[in-house]
């Protein structure tokens, strides 16, 4: 039940950590060694031909500090084009309040859409005008000054990651141009694929396709320590906890010594009627298949239950700001079910040769000496 558990509280991590992430980004990012990328709708109009891919979109990405009265947080701002965005990520799906396409309509000032926990540290909802605040300073009157514009919150987002709620802003493709005084050039396309396996493929023909100037990566190289990461702890939580069951094993063996001690006379009267040891040895050895049957059999019905309790009810909850998720997902395999019962039922076999060996060995003489 144990290694059920946690082996599916692993998997349900790592499988909600990246689905959150290719929700937010694309599975392939394609660059520009020049800095910035000119003709990016005759580079969409060649990537779309290639196969696995379902879409692409232009995109503008800096870094910023936004601001309202005395609040002040920097975050990732990122110009898309709405018209190409629903191709490649999932964020017009996550608008918790407001409207995705509000972001190219023409007011008096242009607008943001911001991240949840983003709108709640600065205080700010639908409507309220922010602050936008680049880094790289103009040259103005009274000396360097950094360039500043005014933005009208449109919309506010939620994908469930704090990573990106709280350090992700949304505004139009032209407006991060214009802000970031680009011109008509962008700083990248995303592309989605069908098959999320099949990126580093098509991340490896950019060059063929764009030219030696033009590079990608695609979404395992861009998390490859965290995905990495998460790999191996689910691997050591697994030799961990199979050191554990080995240590449970010893349960079974030492209830089948005492079984044989207590049955010393009983296996001398059936090796006088003529039982062999190999006879013997079996009796001990299905007792002990029974038992491992019987627990694995309880274990794994215990973990099926309780990770369906721990997927469906959100029964641990988590802080987000610390483990990027909500709260703690469960996401049963079953490879791992089945691996984790084999095993078990392996130990099991293991642990009840050396006590079905004592029986058979047993010399009939002495228990039935004094009979």
């Amino acid at each position: 039940m144990a290694l059920i558990v946690v082996l599916a509280v692993m998997s349900g991590f790592h499988e909600d950590l990246r689905n959150k992430i290719l929700g937010v980004n694309a599975h392939v990012v394609v660059l520009n060694y020049m800095g910035g990328i000119d003709t990016y709708e005759e580079d969409i109009r060649k990537l779309k031909m290639l196969p696995h891919v379902t879409g692409a979109s232009p995109f503008v990405l800096g870094q910023v500090m936004i601001s309202r009265g005395e609040r002040a947080h920097g975050v990732y701002i990122r110009g898309i084009d709405t018209k190409y965005e629903d191709e490649t990520t999932m964020l017009k799906s996550k608008i918790k309040v407001g409207s995705f396409d509000a972001l190219n309509e023409k007011n008096d000032l242009p607008g943001i859409i911001l991240g949840n926990e983003l709108s709640m540290i600065l205080g700010v909802y639908v409507g309220d005008v922010v602050n936008v605040i680049s880094p790289v300073q103009e040259v103005g009157p009274m000396g360097m000054i950094p360039r500043v514009r005014k933005f009208r919150v449109v919309g506010i987002f939620e994908v469930g990651m704090y990573e990106y709620d709280s350090n992700l802003v949304l505004v139009s493709l032209e407006s991060a141009q214009e802000f970031f005084r680009m011109g008509s050039r962008v700083t990248g396309i995303e592309l989605r694929v069908d098959d999320i396996y099949k990126a580093s493929e098509i991340r490896d023909r950019i060059s063929e396709v764009l030219g030696p100037s033009y590079y990608a990566k695609d979404w395992m190289q861009m998390n490859r320590n965290l995905f990495s990461a998460l790999k191996l702890e689910k691997f050591a939580m697994f030799i961990i906890l199979v050191l554990i069951v080995l240590v449970a094993s010893f349960n079974i063996v030492s209830t089948l010594i005492m079984n044989v001690i207590e049955k010393e006379r009983e296996i001398a009267i059936l090796k006088a009627m003529g039982a062999t040891n190999k006879g013997i040895m079996s009796i001990f050895m299905l007792q002990g298949i029974i038992i491992g049957i019987v627990g694995t059999a309880i274990g794994v019905a215990g973990g099926v239950i309780l990770c369906y309790l721990i997927s469906n009810y959100e029964i641990i909850k988590l802080p987000a700001d610390v483990y990027y998720l909500s709260h703690l997902p469960a996401k049963m395999k079953v490879v791992d079910v089945v691996s984790v019962s084999v095993a078990a039922l392996v130990v099991s076999i293991i642990a009840t040769i050396y006590p079905a060996y004592q029986a058979a060995k047993l010399n009939p003489v002495e228990p039935l000496r004094y009979e």
